[in-house]
């Protein structure tokens, strides 16, 4: 396998890809694993040093996808020095976007780059529910109070109506890419996942751990 380096330059297109998992199934660690191969990696927000495009410093990725969607029909369109999109989500500043949930985004990603390749990182939906109520207030304030897909103003507050949620995201994917050979889900905790992703990329993945751990122990709610 090969680095992104080490792609060829000619009619070859460079290698996109787009994480489809929610908030805390190890979207983090997938950053980090894919920075230290190699490749470019917008995750969450754009970082000023990432780029010297001073029009989408600290834009949130998601909204990035929503402008070149409407603006051009290209969800990528002006991110064409990233290589990797891997927490594409955003619930704050008053932005609710889930590019991940959005399958006409999902198709126009797919018409205008050919050979993507789509991951959806997954954990299991107990401890991601979890996970979701110990970072911040996401999971007892910002997912139960908001309007997101699948997760209407008023529900959420509980770990059964949020692993409801979850295990609906992951299922609508799996019907979308059913029989797709350009999507990989994976359950970060799986010790294979590193190889099943380089396989996937057809890249060599240099690291896999655990990064932005949750060491928070709040209590789970009703």
């Amino acid at each position: 396998m090969t680095t992104p380096s080490d792609m060829a330059t000619g009619s070859q297109r460079p290698l996109r890809i787009v994480n489809l998992g929610l908030p805390k199934s190890g979207t983090t660690t997938l950053a980090r694993a894919l920075k230290l191969s190699g490749f470019k990696v917008a995750d969450y927000r754009i970082r000023t040093k990432q780029t010297d495009n001073t029009a989408i410093h600290r834009a949130f990725v998601g909204d990035l996808m929503y402008r070149g969607y409407y603006g051009t029909g290209d969800p990528l369109h002006g991110l064409e020095e990233f290589d990797a999109f891997t927490e594409i989500s955003c619930l704050r500043e008053r932005r609710n976007l889930w590019p991940q949930t959005d399958f006409s985004l999902i198709r126009a990603i797919r018409d205008h780059h050919p050979g993507v390749r789509f991951l959806a990182s997954n954990r299991d939906a107990q401890a991601l529910s979890d996970s979701m109520l110990r970072w911040s207030d996401l999971g007892t304030k910002r997912l139960p109070r908001t309007n997101i897909p699948g997760l209407p103003t008023g529900f959420g507050a509980s770990g059964e109506q949020r692993m409801r949620w979850i295990n609906g995201h992951y299922q609508n994917l799996r019907h979308f890419f059913a029989g797709a050979d350009d999507f990989l889900e994976y359950d970060v905790a799986d010790p294979a996942a590193p190889s099943l992703i380089s396989a996937h990329l057809g890249r060599d993945i240099a690291w896999w751990g655990k990064a932005n751990a949750n060491t928070s122990q709040k209590p789970e709610v009703a």
